[in-house]
């Protein structure tokens, strides 16, 4: 593929997806767009959960299948690798947007907050949420997330090389600050209808489903740096960081060591490590990446 050709490419499947992303917060929050999540007229209610779910899943398959480690290395010998992650990109917002126009609405409330107060909260968590996701992505890096980056770089004639395993700001807290995002504006709604619940509570076991693949393969790529964050570091709620306990003394005097069974909760505790390649002995401690999250679900 040409480098300039790659690089519209890889613009254009960006454009889509920021695109998708902005209908995302319309449609979820009945905020306007054409069809949002309660518009439209009501049909039979086992037929529209049953549409929803096949929408729902079909995204989630895709979602977490192209982003395995098995499927992208067979993948590259069909698409090229430098727009491996724009196309992954590109059929994620297609079938997001397909998710939009087949959506069925199940307009019946589970609850609906009258206080305007309450109201306010629920709205002001809902904007917190979106706010988290966009934070997220710059802080992992916006650009090589969403495929930007590599096309850049090729176009550029420069290698591209994985981000390094690093932990700062926000995934000190938790490790997944970017599904927290999600999972905070897809629940925050002062109005609770059936369709929005099963979106809500598919999307969540899903997020918990694929965050297990996701770290095996974090663990597998960054090896006792990630196992060890993921030990000391919540997975998607901000509660202190885990730390484990000293061992009693061996009768012997030797010193005490720490196991994994004797973890405890522990602001105090020293912050998750960072990985850097052995051949770079000098580099800052901060150098690299944060743990990658969300976007290769």
């Amino acid at each position: 593929m040409g480098r300039l050709i790659a690089l519209l490419y890889g613009v254009v499947a960006y454009a889509i997806f920021f695109i998708t992303f902005l209908y995302a917060i319309g449609f979820v929050g009945n905020l306007a767009v054409l069809k949002s999540i309660d518009s439209g007229t009501p049909g039979p209610v086992g037929t529209a959960l049953l549409i929803n779910a096949l929408l729902l899943g079909l995204f989630a398959i895709q979602h977490s299948v192209m982003a395995r480690v098995w499927f992208k290395e067979r993948w590259t010998r069909v698409v090229p690798k430098p727009v491996e992650r724009s196309t992954y990109v590109l059929l994620a917002s297609l079938l997001l947007a397909l998710l939009f126009w087949g959506w069925r609405p199940l307009p019946a409330d589970v609850w609906s907050v009258q206080s305007p107060t309450g109201s306010l909260i629920l709205w002001i968590l809902f904007w917190a949420g979106w706010a988290l996701v966009l934070l997220s992505t710059f802080v992992i890096d916006h650009f090589d997330l969403f495929g930007l980056r590599q096309v850049w770089l090729y176009f550029r004639g420069r290698e591209y090389r994985d981000p390094e395993f690093k932990v700062t700001t926000l995934y000190r807290y938790v490790r997944h600050p970017l599904l927290l995002g999600f999972l905070i504006a897809f629940w925050s709604t002062p109005r609770m209808s059936v369709g929005h619940l099963e979106f809500a509570v598919v999307i969540t076991l899903y997020v918990l489903l694929a965050i297990q693949f996701e770290e095996r393969d974090l663990v597998a790529s960054h090896g006792d740096a990630y196992a060890r964050y993921r030990e000391s570091v919540r997975m998607l709620i901000p509660l202190p960081r885990r730390r484990a306990k000293e061992a009693p003394a061996p009768a012997d005097g030797g010193a005490a060591g720490a196991t994994a069974e004797s973890a405890e909760v522990s602001f105090e505790s020293a912050a998750p490590p960072t990985a850097a390649p052995a051949d770079a002995p000098d580099a800052p401690a901060d150098a690299g990446d944060e743990p990658r999250e969300g976007g290769y679900l």
